[in-house]
């Protein structure tokens, strides 16, 4: 019998040759690293003008005005660190709540037409018809350009005495009002003219979100005698919801951080009807020059986009998973 060290020849009776020990040799364990660490390197490498940009121009002043809103500083002398001053007189001014209570009614004024007004036209204009193509880019135009351009141009269609509106309701024998110099006409006149730019910017995100619904779902739907408005319910708005999310989180952002519109056109007036937060956040560090006042109202001001940026998260949470039942 041959030893387990040989093995003997087939058909060959009496001869044998010697088996060498077969080994598996370990698979180094840095063999396939080294690929994936160039690869990943490569990628990082890509990366760091942006980071870097990201850092120096994002990180660095966000810590900044987290850091100096424990300061008073008047941008000449050096800062002096007074804790949590700040945020004890932000808290007890009455130009701080009336700020932030006009800035709710503006977000309020602006979020709800724009998600409802642009969902309508993306629906619209979804639809397959000659000149559709034209109609989304006029409606896209508006976004192209920016708030001050538009905030000069709708100032002046405004104007109580030379403006457009005013002399088209002349002619059928009314009386314009002042829009912007109105305590209660301001404020929604400049939410309009925001609602009107940001409007075709929301329709593009909607419009790709209802072209990514399959359209057999609203043929089994309408097989089972669903009509346009169950429809609309039970298939549109439920695959919609990450979409609904986005733009929804987007304008919330924008609105509570609106400025250059405001600015351009009422300047905060009249009297304090328009004066947003970020106006104030601009008076009190550009014109009195309490740069630590004005860092500790930016700190609220991101905490509370930060608080309702992440209940709309835990809104739409659970209607990321589509029932179409």
């Amino acid at each position: 019998m041959a030893s387990p060290s040989t093995l003997e020849v087939t058909g060959v009776p009496g001869r044998s040759v010697r088996a060498r020990p077969f080994t598996v040799s370990p698979s180094a364990p840095s063999a396939g690293r080294w690929p994936r660490l160039r690869r990943y390197g490569v990628a990082y490498l890509y990366l760091l003008p942006s980071l870097v940009g990201a850092g120096l121009f994002i990180l660095v002043p966000v810590i900044a005005v987290v850091v100096l809103g424990f300061f008073s500083w008047n941008l000449i002398g050096s800062p002096h660190y007074v804790g949590l001053a700040n945020y004890h007189a932000i808290f007890g001014s009455a130009l701080f709540w009336s700020s932030l209570q006009t800035t709710a009614i503006y977000v309020v004024l602006t979020v709800v037409p724009l998600v409802v007004l642009s969902l309508g036209m993306a629906m619209l204009l979804r639809n397959k018809f000659m000149g559709a193509g034209v109609f989304r880019t006029i409606a896209v135009l508006p976004w192209l350009a920016t708030p001050v351009a538009i905030g000069v141009i709708w100032e002046w269609i405004f104007n109580p005495q030379n403006g457009v509106i005013n002399n088209v309701l002349s002619f059928f024998g009314i009386t314009g009002p002042a829009w912007l110099s109105s305590f209660t006409l301001a404020l929604p006149t400049v939410a309009f003219v925001t609602v009107w730019q940001f409007l075709g910017y929301n329709m593009l995100f909607f419009l790709a979100g209802l072209q990514g619904i399959p359209n057999s779902l609203y043929e089994a739907c309408e097989l089972d005698g669903a009509n346009a408005v169950q429809r609309f319910y039970r298939i549109t708005l439920p695959l919609l919801s990450p979409t609904m999310l986005f733009v929804t989180v987007i304008d919330m952002i924008s609105s509570f951080q609106v400025f250059d519109t405001v600015y351009v056109m009422t300047n905060g007036g009249p009297g304090y009807s328009t004066q947003v937060m970020n106006f104030t956040i601009y008076q009190h560090a550009f014109q009195f020059l309490q740069i630590g006042y004005a860092s500790a109202l930016s700190v609220i001001l991101f905490v509370i986009i930060l608080v309702i940026t992440v209940l709309q998260f835990l809104y739409f949470r659970k209607r990321l998973t589509y029932d179409l039942s």
